[in-house]
């Protein structure tokens, strides 16, 4: 009895120093992913800033090409394939960061955040995505063909039993 009680006390102990560094971990995780919110909005932020001043950028080039000699053309040019060449940067470090569900992710998950950090992730969830659009689409059409077929037996039943009236 006492032999058990003193492994029992142990085994509490060696537990509790793995519940203190469970709390630890979990402290520094929630600290993390504080920082990980925090940086997501900046960098959104600074990418709306940057995709502004690119869009005022772009269209003060294109009213300069109207009164530009052939040099400052060539110019011009090789700033707007810069500046397309930034808007694909952007465009990949978007999909990193979260953003607003389209209407049919909201209307099915509600406004949930479903941005994923691994590409491994993304793809998984892509062909999930791909998987559940086709169960729908398999499922509604079943639908919609029995209701078809359930439409037309009732029409017909309800044409045999209409009386013809004699004259």
């Amino acid at each position: 009895s006492t032999m058990s009680l003193e492994r029992c006390q142990s085994e509490w102990t060696e537990i509790e120093q793995e519940y203190q560094q469970t709390q630890e971990t979990h402290k520094v995780y929630r600290q993390k992913l504080e920082e990980l919110t925090n940086l997501q909005a900046i960098c959104s932020s600074a990418i709306s800033k940057q995709r502004k001043g690119l869009k005022d950028l772009k269209h003060s080039l294109h009213k300069c090409t109207k009164t530009c000699n052939e040099k400052e053309t060539a110019v011009i040019n090789d700033l707007k394939v810069q500046i397309k060449e930034r808007q694909n940067v952007f465009f990949d470090m978007e999909s990193y960061l979260p953003k607003k569900n389209g209407l049919y992710l909201n209307l099915v998950l509600g406004n949930v955040n479903v941005t994923l950090l691994s590409n491994q992730a993304k793809f998984a969830y892509k062909d999930e995505y791909e998987k559940f659009k086709l169960y729908m689409t398999i499922i509604l059409m079943f639908g919609a063909v029995t209701c078809l077929f359930l439409f037309n037996y009732r029409t017909e039943r309800n044409k045999s039993e209409i009386p013809v009236k004699m004259l």
